[in-house]
């Protein structure tokens, strides 16, 4: 029995770019093979592309990983998050509150990006650079303070979490509170830069209407 590669009963516009150029290449020559193999053949060019792009970025390009590393805490967090998705897919378990876990570690990451554009066009000290900051520490505080430690409430009064998960899950918890010790000096000193334009704007408001009266 032949099989017919999946790609081809999909309609144009429901097919994303990268699965047709890569669905093409591969199933074109592999159209007697299942749908499993032209599957994992798109796997595999994946995991080669990305092994060469992330190793010209992290050892050519750079800079050095190893003149120029991630500080402890900041390592702490990516080397946990590594071990909890190996040891989730090696399990067959507790997937859910990985992509979770995921999800609020990831959604502040926009708006750093966002602010190191900002920051290299000119345009960090602008109103822009200010929303920025506000939506950032919101975030943070909302998702990886009340609603992760909500979901870690439940995760440690559930029977269904295996020990070693909730314990990964407290690790985590606790490194969210670790950076949310920087959290709350940013907001400090970025309170302080506010009040101190808002003082400069109003002594310069201030000389003005003096000098107005002068004149």
């Amino acid at each position: 029995m032949l099989f017919q590669c999946p790609l081809e009963n999909l309609p144009v516009e429901d097919k994303p770019t990268r699965h047709v150029s890569g669905g093409t290449a591969t199933c074109s020559p592999s159209r007697r093979r299942s749908y499993e193999w032209n599957c994992r053949l798109v796997t595999l060019v994946h995991g080669i592309l990305a092994v060469c792009i992330t190793a010209y970025i992290g050892y050519v390009d750079g800079p050095w990983p190893f003149t120029y590393p991630e500080g402890p805490v900041m390592l702490a967090h990516h080397t946990m998050s590594i071990l909890g998705i190996l040891l989730t897919l090696w399990l067959g378990e507790s997937g859910i509150e990985s992509c979770a876990v995921l999800f609020g570690s990831e959604i502040t990451n926009p708006l750093l990006q966002a602010r190191w554009f900002l920051k290299q066009t000119g345009r960090y000290g602008t109103w822009l650079g200010d929303v920025v900051d506000v939506l950032f520490v919101l975030l943070f505080v909302t998702m990886r303070i009340f609603v992760g430690g909500t979901m870690l409430y439940c995760e440690l009064i559930s029977p269904r979490p295996r020990f070693f998960i909730k314990c990964g899950g407290v690790a985590m918890y606790a490194l969210s509170w670790v950076f949310m010790v920087d959290i709350v000096r940013f907001a400090t000193r970025k309170r302080k830069e506010w009040q101190r334009q808002k003082d400069g704007l109003k002594e310069s408001l201030t000389a003005n209407g003096h000098e107005g009266k002068r004149d």
